[in-house]
């Protein structure tokens, strides 16, 4: 309730509209985990009986699909191989076959690193009449994103990546068209918590600077947030998304440099926020303890067809030329010291080249 608190909220929820390209858009930030985000997108916009299309990307779509579900919609979904993404043939095809209230996918895939088709695939939603869910837990502020230019209906993320503040709050813009159906519902929103009819009048009365309470804020987190929208603001949306892919491009050259696969199986599908290498013949999860040594922490697998067979190194928010040198430079040791038979400083070569070029 505090002036100086509801000044900081007031602005988080301008900012945001700056960083997800949304002018229009009514932000929300609501203490929770990206789940939560999720969870507020379907909960108040989902019906019993209501129809979705679901682009199945991974581990993380597989989640979108049971908070659909949780709700009371009928998902149909479009799958692709580990490591691919379903074509746009595929969607429009499903699109034209079907009247869907929702589509709903992943931007980036953490558990595979495969970068979803937004703009495409927003695009073919708006023209079936379909609202569109842009799950962007991992791609938010790191990978492009013009939230009203692209038309994506809803678009969340979490605190804790690209947005780079520590994890605890949930975050979303909703656009017109979202905020029209949610407004239209028949049935009462079905989760107290996540319903926008209780948090809207906490986020326009923020922004109007007026204290307002519903829930109690994550005071300390949304502080943090605020200094890192303006930080983001700052370096400017073209330039972040620029450092992002080059950053991104750097890690995978020393990637490919030094002879390892990634999940993604093209170019063009896989994300500039992390990357996903296969581990090589002879390596096997004790490259991640070796690595970490060297000064580097890397994720082990997630998704549970290729879990123990790849691991992922995260390079979004602030990440610099110079953290993925040094990260290079530990993945080289880390594999030396797991017995594989390579030449050192290829890929930190591979990766400087990229970086001065």
């Amino acid at each position: 309730m505090a002036p100086d608190f509801v000044e900081e909220f007031g602005q988080v929820l301008e900012r945001m509209r700056e960083v997800w390209l949304a002018p229009n858009g009514q932000p929300f930030v609501i203490a929770g985990s990206g789940t939560l985000a999720m969870d507020l997108a379907v909960a108040n916009l989902v019906e019993p009986g209501d129809k979705a299309l679901l682009i199945n990307t991974g581990y993380f779509s597989d989640r979108m699909g049971a908070i659909l579900e949780r709700y009371g919609c009928q998902v149909d979904q479009i799958t692709a191989s580990v490591g691919e993404r379903p074509t746009s043939e595929e969607v429009r095809d499903a699109l034209s076959k079907q009247s869907y209230k929702l589509l709903a996918f992943t931007h980036v895939d953490t558990s595979t690193g495969v970068l979803g088709d937004a703009k495409g695939w927003t695009q073919l939603a708006r023209e079936a009449g379909t609202l569109s869910i842009l799950d962007g837990v991992c791609s938010i502020a790191g990978e492009e994103l013009r939230q009203e230019d692209w038309g994506v209906d809803v678009a969340l993320t979490a605190s804790q990546k690209a947005v780079g503040v520590p994890p605890g709050l949930a975050l979303l813009v909703a656009s017109s068209r979202a905020m029209d159906a949610f407004r239209t519902r028949r049935h009462p929103v079905s989760n107290y918590y996540a319903d926008w009819t209780n948090w809207l009048p906490i986020m326009e009365a923020y922004e109007a600077r007026k204290p307002a309470y519903f829930g109690t804020p994550a005071v300390n987190l949304i502080l943090a947030l605020n200094v890192s929208l303006a930080q983001i603001l700052a370096e400017g949306m073209e330039q972040r998304f620029r450092r992002h892919r080059e950053m991104s491009q750097a890690i995978k050259e020393a990637v490919t440099e030094l002879e390892l696969s990634q999940v993604p199986t093209k170019n063009e599908f896989a994300a500039s926020t992390m990357t996903a290498p296969l581990y090589p013949e002879g390596v096997d999860a004790s490259l991640i303890g070796h690595a970490k040594e060297a000064g580097a922490i890397f994720a082990g697998g997630l998704h549970p067809q290729i879990k123990n067979k790849y691991f992922r190194i995260g390079h979004m928010g602030i990440t610099d030329s110079g953290e993925v040198l040094a990260t290079i430079s530990a993945l080289e040791k880390g594999l030396k010291k797991a017995g594989y038979n390579f030449e050192p400083g290829r890929g930190v070569a591979a990766a400087q080249r990229i970086l001065s070029g």
